[in-house]
Parts: C-alpha cells; structure tokens; sequence
C-alpha cells in the first residue's frame, strides 16, 4: 500500500474521533460483509478495493481483509491518552505473505498484514520541511490530518523487530513483528507499548501525543500478489493489564 497515501487517506475520519480509549470489537458482531459502524473501509486513491468482511473463526467473530493486486484498510477513529493507556493488543493471522514484497522500496510497500496506530502531533513540533509537506497535504486531505504514525507489519523477509522508515515517509515508522510464512494460518498475539514505541521512531525526549485512530488491512496492489489477513479485537490498556 502506498503509505503516505494511506495515511492522507485515513486522515478524514479523524475529525469524528470517538473521545475513549475503548475500541469497538468485531467479536461483538455477528458476521457479515463490509464492517460495522463506526469502522470504516479504506482504499487509497487509483487503488483497487480490498474486501472486507466479519466472520466467524471457532466460535468468535473477527475482522477479515482479502486482496488480490488490491489495497484497504479498516480503520477506527479515536482520541486516547497514550500514557494512560500505552498498550495496543490483538491477534492476527495470514494465509501467506506477500513474497515480492520489498520493505525498502515503494515499488515493493505490501504486506500480508500491517497495523496502523495516529498519533495527533502537530505540524509546530516538525521540521521546516515536512511543516510544508504536511501544510499542502492538509489543504487537500483536511486539516485533522495526523502529523505521525507507527505501521506493525507481517513482513515476508525482514526479521521480527527490524524498524525502519516508510519508502514514502519519515513520519510513519515500519516496525516487523512477524515475518515469513512459519505462522501462516496460525493467530499471533502482540501487546506494544506505544510510549516505547513512538519514542523508539520519533526521539526519546518526543513530546508524547494522543492516539488519533488505528487501522488494520493488507495490500498486494504493487506487487499483483494475494493475501489474506484475520485480526482479531483490539485493545487500548493500562500499562500491566492482562
């Protein structure tokens, strides 16, 4: 997926952000196709749709994102002290990954599955240079538009743990935490701390900034490859919940 795009794109649902660290859970619902509000599908421009849909995995209900030479996203609008609440959790799962993927290079930016958490910074604490850059995307994509973001990957090469910054940005930081096929068709559970995190990206002494929303899909829309995704609820905690 072309991440600056896909953090343009998702920037327009921000200005309904819901005031709560709760996140709606799919395991609520029933399935279906498309997603329930307040969850949105995304696509970025001059992309090709990927298809979402609710469904039952053992008993419980969860998020499922195909594409096929396609792109999107699932995303959910919110406004959450990350200090009071700096642990992301959920589970997600692949049927394969996306083998011509390329994390460094923007004609290789798919992966099997990728978690996107916003931060709301604002343009004062960035550079003169991407104040600019950020200026003239706010005049088309509105002025809600986050000003960072960290995007958790399933990556098809790069080792659990490599970091590194978007072929397209140096405002969304990749992090892998699952690579390769091995746990394909398997759940994978992952607790981040977002403080650890954002701090890690963006300076140890970065002022810390609420999370503005989350999303969660997948994107083969470079490479003409499929994949599929399953992600489970996610939850925003205190640091030491279980």
């Amino acid at each position: 997926m072309r991440s600056a795009l896909v953090v343009l794109t998702l920037a327009a649902p921000l200005a309904v952000a819901s005031d709560s660290a709760s996140i709606p859970a799919f395991s609520a619902q029933g399935p279906r196709e498309g997603l329930p509000a307040p969850w949105r599908e995304l696509v970025p421009p001059r992309a090709r749709a990927a298809g979402f849909s609710l469904v039952d995995d053992a008993g419980v209900t969860v998020l499922r994102v195909r594409s096929h030479a396609a792109a999107g996203a699932a995303s959910y609008a919110l406004h959450a002290d990350a200090g009071e609440h700096p642990i992301l959790a959920w589970r997600w799962k692949i049927d394969r990954v996306v083998a011509g993927a390329d994390l460094a290079a923007k004609s290789g930016d798919d992966f099997a599955a990728r978690v996107y958490v916003f931060f709301d910074v604002p343009a004062s604490e960035l550079g003169v240079g991407a104040r600019v850059r950020l200026a003239l995307a706010r005049l088309f994509y509105g002025a809600t538009l986050p000003g960072a973001a960290i995007c958790y990957v399933w990556d098809n090469r790069h080792p659990a743990g490599t970091a590194a910054w978007s072929a397209y940005t140096d405002r969304v930081r990749m992090v892998v935490l699952e690579s390769g096929d091995g746990r394909a068709g398997q759940w994978a559970e992952e607790r981040r701390d977002l403080v650890a995190d954002y701090r890690a990206a963006f300076g140890a002494n970065a002022v810390l900034h609420d999370v503005s929303g989350i999303a969660a899909g997948n994107d083969t829309d470079q490479t003409g490859a499929s994949a599929t995704a399953w992600f489970g609820d996610f939850r925003l905690e205190p640091r030491g919940a279980r």
